[in-house]
């Protein structure tokens, strides 16, 4: 990974990380609903310092630190663990319109990834802004 995009324990970063292919996966209201339960988890148990987020249709942001342990541990494990569970979120919601399509843009991701997966959700990399000063926080 590029040294401009890894965190440093303690620091405050702006974090970008997206859907692949920008699927528009957020315009649904339970699938914003799960991302938000599962930001809550990692703010209650995970030590996340989540200052400020957005959810937008492909991508999310977050103004950010971690109080123990990696800020980028916790992005992996957070990406996985909600890419297979949008997943079953999918699959199993009936008004889906665009599963079938949603699935195929995933499988076709998954299959270039270097780590040849089923499907992938999340892109793989984060990018992570370290905002060093108050001027680049507030301008964030």
């Amino acid at each position: 990974m590029s040294e401009k995009y890894k965190t440093h324990d303690g620091g405050l970063y702006f974090v970008t990380f997206s859907v692949v292919g920008w699927i528009d996966l957020f315009v649904r209201k339970e699938y914003q609903d799960f991302l938000d339960e599962n930001i809550r988890f990692c703010r209650e148990n995970k030590g996340l310092e989540l200052f400020c987020y957005y959810i937008l249709p492909s991508h999310v942001h977050w103004i950010t630190r971690r109080s123990q342990g990696r800020l980028s541990d916790l992005l992996r494990d957070f990406k996985s663990f909600t890419a297979k569970e949008l997943l079953k979120l999918i699959r199993n919601n009936p008004p889906e319109s665009r599963k079938e399509w949603m699935f195929q843009k995933f499988r076709q991701h998954g299959s270039v990834s270097p780590q040849k997966q089923d499907y992938q959700v999340w892109n793989r990399n984060n990018h992570s802004f370290w905002l060093e000063s108050s001027w680049m926080t507030d301008q964030k």
